[in-house]
């Protein structure tokens, strides 16, 4: 992604991941790329020959693009790249946390996970954490998750972030999973 205000790939999509745990209930769980949309969603309308909404990519020259192929050539846009650079901020603050505390490589300077061209990305991972107790008090956070919890789901149709993802783990384990036959691995 570029830097506020610029052209060129300069930080990694990074995702920030966050768990927060319940009482006997599943956790909360949060997952997102700092990019408007993950890299993935490029690859697959250039795939399918399908244009792309204008805020998702940069070409290669630094312009917005609507053609998934030039913007996997160029660079994704940050989170809330349209209206403001907190998205690009944000990316700054998860670039210099997981790259400069650990010494991996910038995004700029990392290899794609996506080809086979290029060194190792030599990625960074930094995690962050935190014993409740050693604050307020498990007692005390999980309270406290639960009055946010009940709040948020006053309004219809809000979904709670993991929900989902954990709904369709348990129902993988419980019915399995179909393969296409074009994945298959039988002769």
């Amino acid at each position: 992604m570029p830097a506020a205000g610029g052209k060129h790939p300069v930080f990694g999509t990074n995702p920030v991941a966050a768990v927060f745990p319940r009482r006997g209930v599943d956790p909360l769980m949060i997952d997102l790329s700092l990019s408007e949309v993950a890299r993935g969603k490029l690859m697959v309308a250039a795939k399918e020959g399908q244009s792309i909404p204008l805020g998702w990519a940069l070409d290669k020259d630094g312009r917005p693009t609507t053609d998934p192929r030039a913007g996997l050539e160029g660079s994704m846009l940050p989170i809330g790249a349209a209206s403001s650079p907190k998205g690009a901020m944000l990316a700054l603050i998860v670039e210099l946390l997981v790259v400069a505390l650990t010494g991996a490589r910038f995004g700029f300077e990392a290899s794609s996970f996506f080809v086979d061209e290029g060194d190792v990305p030599r990625i960074g991972q930094a995690f962050l954490l935190i014993d409740p107790s050693a604050l307020a008090g498990s007692d005390v956070y999980l309270d406290r998750i639960e009055a946010l919890i009940s709040e948020m789901i006053v309004d219809d149709g809000v979904r709670l972030a993991g929900e989902r993802r954990l709904a369709l783990e348990r129902k993988a384990r419980e019915e399995g999973v179909e393969i296409p036959d074009e994945l298959s691995l039988r002769a």
